[in-house]
């Protein structure tokens, strides 16, 4: 890239004596580096940089300018441009991957429109806050109203449907000791990630000395997004499962109170820990079979099933205990949520509920002869 479009001089570069809190010169460098705050979220990671990576070309090779030199203006041009990209940049021919891929499948909806620019506008502000850029085209945005937003949470099994789940997988084949290392290990993640609502990030960071008993009472210690610090009750039945599976690779039942053995063991209960895409990987796989085993009995549930991620996992948990009844600021508190008003989207049961009051049968008028 030539020094002119390195970012180096741009117009919107931070002036001399703001005080820097990153040691990058240049648009690259400095984007490289908000992506590395989402090193352990491989997910947002791939997200955020195809985002970066499409402004970075499309401010380099259409408007002729670096990064750091883009305006209210150029902002404005960009959303066009997502609304209508040329052929060339969804061009099928192009590989998935390398230098000259595709970076477009083809127009971007409303919808992905918006998710795009939110998530540049997280990029610019924190360049903003690190000293490298002066301010942000995208504070002058105006707050659109979301036409046709839903406001209930989808990607989530019903608890029948989570109970057809569990029942397949106990169905697996055990008959060799290969066979059974895959059923105990997918046995205990889904149900895991399950009852603790962890992130995947979190659920593959959680070591033995996480775990702490209270007055009797099992929690998990783990730190999430943005640092947040959060405390997970657990509950007597997920720790006989986690006893059942350190009993499986010859551990002590109960985690030790200063272990570092992660909670999810490496493949073949090896001691290392497992990156948060393989975990993904394995949830992914064990939801595929679940769902060619139930594809014979309704292929709308096995549909529904081989969608299904670490994610799913997460919402599903959080629609369960909303539909048990448990107190909204306790949901809040468990998916450390800074607002309840994102954790009332799992509220499904007021919903239906409301339906159901709405849409109840009229009693029948006798009309006389």
């Amino acid at each position: 890239m030539s020094p002119a479009l390195s970012g180096r001089a741009g117009t919107n570069r931070a002036p001399v004596g703001v005080a820097r809190q990153i040691a990058a010169d240049n648009d690259v460098a400095a984007m490289g580096l908000w992506l590395a705050e989402y090193h352990d979220s491989p997910h947002t990671f791939r997200s955020y940089r195809k985002e970066a990576e499409r402004l970075l070309l499309w401010s380099v090779q259409v408007r002729g300018k670096p990064v750091s030199s883009l305006t209210r203006e150029d902002v404005i041009a960009y959303e066009t441009f997502l609304a209508d990209p040329p052929a060339a940049w969804c061009d099928a021919g192009l590989g998935r991957r390398g230098e000259h891929r595709r970076l477009f499948a083809g127009p971007l909806g409303e919808r992905s429109r918006r998710q795009a620019l939110g998530i540049l506008a997280g990029l610019f502000n924190y360049l903003v806050r690190a000293g490298y850029l002066a301010g942000s085209p995208f504070v002058l945005q105006r707050r659109r109203a979301r036409r046709g937003s839903r406001r209930t949470m989808e990607r989530y099994l019903d608890r029948a449907l989570w109970d057809d789940v569990l029942q397949a997988l106990d169905d697996w084949p055990r008959a060799s000791e290969r066979e059974c290392q895959r059923y105990e290990r997918a046995r205990w993640v889904l149900r895991f990630l399950y009852e603790s609502a962890l992130r995947v990030s979190e659920a593959a960071a959680s070591c033995e000395n996480d775990f702490q008993r209270v007055r009797g009472r099992w929690w998990l210690r783990t730190v999430g997004k943005g640092g947040v610090e959060g405390q997970i009750p657990l509950s007597d039945e997920l720790m006989e499962d986690f006893a059942r599976y350190r009993r499986f690779y010859a551990l002590a039942p109960l985690p030790a109170e200063s272990g570092r053995m992660p909670a999810i063991l490496g493949i073949a209960g090896r001691s290392s820990s497992l990156t948060p895409t393989t975990i993904y990987q394995i949830v992914k796989d064990t939801f595929r079979r679940i769902a060619d085993a139930l594809e014979s009995q309704d292929s709308g549930k096995a549909s529904r099933v081989r969608r299904a991620s670490t994610h799913w996992l997460r919402h599903t948990a959080a629609t369960h205990q909303a539909e048990a009844g448990t107190p909204v600021h306790h949901i809040q508190q468990n998916l450390r949520h800074s607002s309840i008003g994102t954790t009332s989207i799992y509220l499904h049961a007021e919903e239906d509920a409301r339906h159901a009051s709405t849409t109840q049968p009229r009693p029948v008028r006798s009309v006389p002869c």
